[in-house]
């Protein structure tokens, strides 16, 4: 008997299969709104000029490839905590951090160490990233969902108070930091503050996603809400991204961050998280959080940084009002795309209105509806409004 024969054929990767047609289709006036990275106005995914001066300085000035170990450049995630943190953070001594392979790394080593302290359950808000459920699926980590957007286009708080309300003692809870992956529909400051309160006299373990910091309303901004929950809560694990604000999607640079209750039971927290890595990925590739550690560590690189950051979340808000200035495009109001944040929104389309958005206009979008806001330029926008309205009408 074969073994590797007895396996299933699973389904191709949806927007992989997007990317094949797209690249097929010889229309010289399509839009692809499938790929959730950035893009210029010009519909390009640059490398970010600091990252390219800190690259330099790497390759004259790093003199060793040896092994670093499972937590990866801990410089490297010292650097970010100020980012991530902020200066005046009143727990920072009841934190350990290490490195991952991208902020997915994160995610799935906050959902292995859940699982490992006891966690039986997480919770979270639907829709989410795919990749979110797919993780627990394989860690054997039973998922609890709650609806997140609701029909105005705000969270949906209801829904997640009575999650909570509901959820074991033994359960933990996933949330998205800033800039909701798929919806771009986030929580106010306010309901953060709920949120904290809410977990607190709960007392579920948060399992913290902050992928875009940045792209929202700016890096401050968009750490608030977490911020507000770390502040309230005895722990927490947190995953981080370094992706798409150091636009490093190859690279597979990220982090996680475990707060303890107390600085006593860190030393302990984090040996299962290196273990759990170790038996995972045995340490994570050194390349692009190098690059990251050498600029946070020079403040003229950092300035620089921090000046391309800006002006991609600039881009990004401007196409969201742009989009919202239409108002209705035949059935799809667009208004809420103003006060949502990051790189990608839900327009409520049918799986058919969608592949007319294709078919008919050379628009490539997710099935979900899902749209990738940096896909959308000033040269392209007036085209995507007009099909939507024609396919909705």
């Amino acid at each position: 008997m074969t073994m590797l024969a007895q396996l299933t054929q699973q389904p191709p990767d949806a927007l992989l299969a997007l990317i094949k047609l797209y690249s097929a289709d010889d229309r010289a006036d399509k839009i692809d709104l499938g790929v959730g990275v950035y893009r210029t106005g010009q519909g390009d995914t640059p490398v970010f000029t600091s990252i390219k001066k800190a690259e330099r300085i790497l390759v004259d000035q790093q003199d060793s490839k040896a092994y670093l170990g499972p937590e990866g450049d801990m410089g490297f995630v010292e650097a970010l905590k100020p980012i991530i943190f902020g200066s005046d953070f009143s727990k920072i001594d009841c934190i350990d951090g290490m490195q991952t392979p991208g902020g997915t790394g994160g995610v799935r080593l906050a959902a292995a160490l859940s699982k490992a302290a006891g966690v039986k359950r997480i919770w979270m808000g639907t829709p989410s990233w795919p990749n979110h459920a797919q993780i627990m699926k394989d860690l054997g980590v039973e998922v609890g969902t709650f609806n997140h957007a609701s029909d105005d286009g705000t969270a949906d708080m209801a829904a997640l108070r009575e999650a909570i309300a509901s959820a074991a003692p033994t359960d933990a809870i996933l949330l998205h930091g800033c800039c909701h992956n798929p919806t771009g529909i986030d929580y106010s400051l306010s309901d953060w503050q709920e949120i904290a309160d809410l977990l607190t006299e709960k007392g579920l373990l948060p399992i913290l996603d902050l992928a875009y910091q940045g792209l929202g309303d700016g890096l401050e901004e968009d750490a608030k809400g977490v911020r507000l929950v770390l502040e309230a809560v005895p722990e927490a694990l947190i995953a981080y991204s370094c992706d798409k604000n150091f636009g490093l999607y190859r690279d597979r640079v990220g982090a996680i961050y475990m707060m303890g209750n107390g600085a006593d039971c860190l030393p302990r927290i984090a040996s299962n998280g290196a273990a759990l890595a170790r038996a995972n990925w045995s340490m994570p590739p050194d390349h692009g959080a190098a690059a990251v550690r050498t600029i946070l560590e020079d403040k003229g690189l950092t300035a620089e940084w921090k000046d391309e950051l800006e002006s991609m979340r600039t881009r990004i808000n401007q196409v969201r009002a742009r989009l919202a200035e239409a108002g209705v495009a035949g059935s799809v109001d667009l208004r809420p795309l103003a006060h949502q944040r990051g790189l990608f929104a839900i327009l409520p389309l049918s799986k058919d209105q969608i592949a007319a958005m294709r078919s008919d206009h050379a628009i490539y979008m997710a099935g979900s509806g899902r749209i990738n806001i940096a896909g959308l330029t000033m040269g392209n926008i007036d085209k995507f409004i007009k099909a939507l309205a024609d396919v909705s009408a």
